[in-house]
């Protein structure tokens, strides 16, 4: 069974700083992609980062500049340094990942039961 675990998350102050992982545990052959998505109380959840297995990646508007996604493919994590926190920033962080389980299997999405940002005073 394939999961994904994120930890990381918290409380801290405007301007603050955080750092997220995400580790897909199980039988896995390949993932690709992994992102980042959040969930504000009343929104829709929508994309925060995403990175490829070669290294691209693509930010949300609201998060350029600020946030960096990076992977380590030997230990099959993402990361989300976020930086210069903002109140509008809190949310609730899923991870999510592509995965193929062995070479022949399809490629299923994953998420993570996501982890609580809270940027406040």
């Amino acid at each position: 069974q394939v999961q994904l675990v994120e930890s990381g998350g918290g409380l801290v102050q405007p301007g603050g700083s955080l750092r997220l992982s995400c580790a897909a545990s199980g039988i896995i052959f390949s993932i690709d992609p992994m992102a980042w998505y959040r969930q504000a109380p009343g929104k829709q959840r929508e994309l925060v980062a995403r990175i490829v297995s070669s290294g691209n990646t693509n930010y949300a508007d609201s998060v350029k500049g600020r946030f960096t996604i990076s992977r380590d493919n030997a230990k099959n994590t993402v990361y989300l340094q976020m930086n210069s926190l903002k109140p509008e920033d809190s949310a609730v962080y899923f991870c999510y990942a592509v995965i193929k389980r062995t070479v022949v299997s399809t490629r299923d999405e994953y998420w993570g039961r996501g982890t609580q940002v809270t940027v406040s005073s």
